[in-house]
């Protein structure tokens, strides 16, 4: 009798931890990954128009893969999926691995004393012990699902991992094969668990860019929203030098002023700046000041500008455009590229297949078709061309 009811217990607590890893994380990807703005969208008709003449829309940010959801399917909550990205006609989205978060979140200062997805990890991944409290693992975990995703997309969806796979795949999209891609990357460099080998593991499981700190200061150096906010540390030079060597891209998103400059002082590469706003459009800790702005002008580096209230105090593109031409004409034309931070346990101005109105914002700021193309991802694609 008591062999029937541990069986019995032991079956309802599989049913009921397999029913919370389906339903809670769609469930918290739908409340916390809003948008401003409502579907269907509909841009101008000269909007459209020359969105859908764009070659190559990119995206330089989006944590989809922090939710376990199925991207091959199409969502009515969050901001990208496959089909989602194969309607917009995306040319590439970065597609970024959290791997830590603080409890008690927020933009002016945290520690890295806690960690609020230990929960998230047991519930997604009730069977995968190695991704609970290793950032590590869920680093490996998110870059394993991303890589399925690529095998069952039926040819539909690919993964970059050199300048050869990114050449090849712009020639058949050049062909008219109905495709879209992906890269991975790393929020965070407290991934690397202070073992500058984890490198190359991450490197071989297909990471290409790395920002190396997240909501807190690390091993490597400063956050913006950190307690200290100090510059890089012996660690993080030693780190920054071996990205540089694999051809990972340094990401210095979220880093420190100290941090940011540190790194610029070292770097023989282009960095970039995936997702962040501008502080002459809207000024607080998270956004780049013109001094930075300038300065990662002069690496040849590349600045994603966010899509959120506050990276562009405002809630529809006209902010983010305003963002877009004041970087602008303080870079250059080159250096400016999306960065939306796209399911990011935020509220987007739209998802991704809201672009077109950022075309509209974008033509309303008085930029050219040719400049529109290079900032909705012409420019992504010519510096991964030159940075892979």
């Amino acid at each position: 009798m008591l062999k029937k009811i541990l069986l019995r217990t032991i079956a309802i607590l599989a049913i009921l931890i397999t029913l919370a890893s389906i339903f809670v994380p769609a469930y918290m990807h739908e409340k916390r990954c809003g948008t401003h703005i409502s579907p269907p969208y509909r841009a101008s008709a000269e909007a459209q128009a020359l969105y859908n003449r764009l070659d190559f829309p990119a995206d330089l940010h989006c944590d989809a893969l922090l939710w376990d959801g199925n991207l091959l399917k199409r969502h009515d909550y969050g901001h990208v999926d496959i089909p989602r990205m194969l309607e917009a006609h995306i040319g590439l989205q970065v597609f970024s691995m959290v791997n830590k978060v603080p409890a008690g979140l927020n933009f002016k200062s945290n520690t890295d004393d806690s960690d609020q997805l230990i929960k998230l990890f047991m519930v997604e991944h009730p069977l995968k012990p190695r991704t609970w409290f290793s950032p590590a693992g869920r680093v490996l975990e998110q870059s394993r699902t991303l890589h399925r995703f690529a095998r069952k997309s039926e040819g539909k969806f690919r993964l970059i991992l050199s300048r050869e796979d990114l050449a090849d795949y712009l020639q058949d999209r050049a062909n008219g094969q109905e495709l879209t891609a992906g890269m991975l990357s790393i929020e965070g460099a407290q991934a690397l668990e202070g073992k500058i080998e984890n490198l190359q593991r991450f490197y071989d499981a297909g990471v290409r860019m790395i920002g190396l700190t997240h909501f807190f200061d690390n091993r490597l150096g400063g956050s913006a929203h950190g307690a200290e906010r100090g510059g890089l540390t012996d660690f993080g030079r030693e780190v920054v030098q071996a990205m540089e060597e694999k051809h990972i891209i340094v990401d210095l998103a979220h880093a420190s002023p100290a941090l940011v400059s540190d790194v610029l002082d070292i770097a023989t590469r282009p960095v970039v700046v995936s997702h962040a706003g501008v502080k002459g459009t809207c000024d607080n800790q998270r956004n780049l000041s013109d001094e930075q702005l300038l300065r990662i002008a002069e690496n040849g580096g590349l600045v994603g500008i966010a899509m959120f209230e506050v990276a562009d105090c405002g809630k529809d593109y006209t902010a983010t455009a305003k963002a877009i031409r004041y970087a602008v004409d303080k870079m250059g034309l080159e250096h400016v590229a999306l960065g939306s931070d796209f399911d990011g346990a935020i509220s987007c101005h739209t998802d991704v297949t809201g672009f077109p109105l950022l075309v509209e914002a974008l033509l309303a700021e008085g930029f050219s078709e040719s400049e529109i193309q290079a900032i909705m991802g012409g420019n992504v694609r010519d510096f991964l061309l030159r940075a892979l």
